[in-house]
């Protein structure tokens, strides 16, 4: 479905005539005058001499993906001209909702974030729409009705962990004993990539999860998760881990090995990003399946603001293109790898 938006103030009608931007494939508290807390501007003005200023809520630091995505946005609003106040959450959604209230006080022309969990969002992306400032989602979408952002651009999360799903099965012949470490509870990625994860072994009985617990997308956690459950009865049995992101992924390998067994060989790991370490990992033989899940999403993000506040049609959902990696494929793309 695509939406127009209407600009709150008269001075904005100019606003996307001299800017242009190429497109590449797919913490602190809210207060965004606290130390993490930054701003990003060039010399790239409207007609009207105004720059567009845009309020970017971001989920944290928590993996090698994030700082990733930061480093996309930052530097794709840099490049566009766009005024860019952005605030790092620290994983915290209190501090998210802060700052896009904040952002709305302030009167920034347009709002992007990334909603650490799926619910909560309504009264503050309704205030927003009070206010007449256009929301744009990013990476994780929220539970809430549609007409309150503009559009989301991401990756397709279930679809993710059916390719996870599909690729495991096929590998292990349909029989396997599963552990799963989680995304952070309540968070798009988590709900979704177990969801599509479980649609697509769900035609092989022989496949079984026999373990889920949440490693909340860091590294030290998903080690911490997997030493755990290694010295339990259960541990004992698995012979393939599904995680949710490759920061846990790595976390686990670490833990595997210093209980003396063979990430990728005793144990079959797969995981979704494709973030340098996973496919160094892959190369290594440490992991054996890799799902891509592009963070280079400022470019796409930028040039979307532009087009909602000069009136143009949008796409209310832009899907990303993801790759996948097995241990190969992974050795030719090692070396161009950006993330």
């Amino acid at each position: 479905m695509a939406i127009r938006l209407k600009f709150r103030h008269a001075a904005a009608l100019g606003i996307i005539a001299a800017l242009s931007i190429g497109m590449v494939g797919c913490s602190n508290s809210g207060d965004t005058s606290a130390t993490n807390s930054t701003t990003t501007s060039s010399g790239g003005a409207t007609n009207s001499g105004k720059k567009i200023v845009m309020g970017f809520s971001q989920i944290g630091s928590e993996s090698g993906w994030r700082t990733a995505n930061t480093e996309s946005i930052k530097s794709a609003a840099e490049q566009a001209g766009i005024d860019l106040k952005f605030d790092d959450a620290q994983q915290k959604q209190e501090n998210q909702i802060k700052a896009i209230r904040n952002f709305i006080t302030q009167g920034v022309d347009v709002i992007a974030f990334s909603p650490v969990v799926e619910t909560g969002w309504k009264p503050v992306l309704e205030e927003a729409k009070k206010a007449n400032i256009p929301v744009i989602v990013s990476d994780r979408r929220p539970d809430v009705p549609d007409d309150l952002y503009v559009t989301f651009i991401g990756s397709d999360f279930v679809e993710e962990g059916k390719r996870v799903g599909e690729w495991l099965a096929k590998d292990m012949n349909g029989k396997a004993t599963i552990a799963e470490i989680t995304g952070t509870p309540g968070s798009a990625p988590a709900n979704d990539r177990s969801k599509g994860f479980e649609e697509a072994i769900k035609a092989y009985p022989g496949m079984k999860v026999v373990f889920s617990q949440t490693g909340d997308f860091t590294r030290a956690k998903g080690k911490e998760v997997a030493e755990a459950l290694l010295k339990s009865d259960v541990g004992k049995s698995i012979n393939a881990l599904f995680c949710h992101n490759d920061d846990m992924a790595l976390g686990a390998i670490q833990a595997i090995e210093e209980a003396g067994k063979k990430p990728g060989k005793d144990i079959v790991i797969v995981s979704i990003d494709g973030v340098h370490d996973a496919l160094q990992a892959l190369v290594d033989g440490k992991e054996n399946f890799v799902v891509e899940c592009n963070p280079l999403l400022g470019p796409v993000i930028m040039d979307t603001a532009k087009k909602v506040l000069n009136h143009e049609t949008v796409p209310k959902r832009t899907v990303m293109k993801d790759g996948e990696f097995d241990q190969t494929t992974a050795a030719k793309a090692l070396p161009d790898r950006k993330y």
